[in-house]
């Protein structure tokens, strides 16, 4: 007889710029130990078609690859949903990499309290040389209230206390939102406050993820910083959030 497993899905966007640090992604997957009964299914969509990312992806069961239309990479992470299974989503952009444990502690929050919506951790920023620096102002371990994570980013020029790329959420809750925002940037800021909304979440002082400092990253490029889009960016995110919560729908 099989035994019972419970799956957390992995979802991951990538385009051909970063597909070259995807075994390094995968490498931070296999390190992962889970809970008796639990394991993990990658799924990796790249933004586009072209042959540029599959020699990239591993040759594993766990692992599966899909690629379409470019829309940027909330698109591919929203795609990618249709092949999700399991009651959980973590996240994990393609050149960045999770820490040993990351990924039991995530799931060990969201089991114990049915009302916690998300789990985040600290990240550390992977620099090029291999060195890793930290974030000013984390914020203590432990539960984040509702409604607080726009409050923060609203008042500290639109820097949220916690990092949208160390998400891990509640599949249906997460589809009930939509998935990512349709925008051409900061759309896992845009989930982010919309999940603080609706839920309290949840953030690990722990380092759960190194976020890699790279040439090629799409926060590194002048288009990210226009003012003008940048802008337009904000107020949409800041108008969702604010929409929801007075709307008046809360999760749990």
């Amino acid at each position: 007889m099989s035994r019972r497993v419970t799956v957390v899905t992995v979802v991951t966007a990538v385009h051909a710029p970063s597909a070259r640090f995807l075994p390094e992604a995968y490498g931070s997957l296999c390190e992962q130990r889970l809970p008796d009964g639990w394991e993990w299914r990658w799924l990796i969509q790249q933004d586009g078609a072209g042959d540029g990312v599959l020699p990239y992806v591993p040759d594993d069961v766990r692992v599966s690859f899909r690629q379409g239309r470019a829309g940027g990479p909330g698109v591919a992470r929203t795609m990618a949903l249709a092949r999700a299974e399991g009651p959980y989503v973590k996240i994990l952009d393609a050149d960045d990499q999770l820490t040993p444990g990351a990924l039991a502690r995530d799931l060990a929050v969201l089991e114990a309290d049915p009302a916690v919506g998300w789990a985040t951790s600290r990240a550390l920023d992977l620099l090029p040389n291999g060195t890793t620096a930290g974030f000013p102002g984390d914020p203590e371990d432990g539960p984040v209230e509702r409604g607080a994570v726009l409050d923060f980013w609203a008042a500290n020029g639109f820097r949220a206390q916690v990092h949208p790329a160390t998400l891990c959420v509640r599949r249906e809750l997460l589809l009930a939102l939509g998935g990512w925002m349709a925008l051409p940037a900061s759309e896992d800021t845009g989930l982010l406050l919309a999940l603080n909304a609706v839920s309290r979440g949840w953030f690990s002082a722990r380092a759960g993820l190194l976020y890699r400092k790279w040439e090629g990253q799409v926060t590194g490029q002048s288009a990210h910083t226009d003012p003008v889009e940048r802008e337009a960016r904000m107020a949409v995110v800041a108008a969702r959030a604010r929409a929801l919560g007075e709307f008046g729908w809360r999760y749990g």
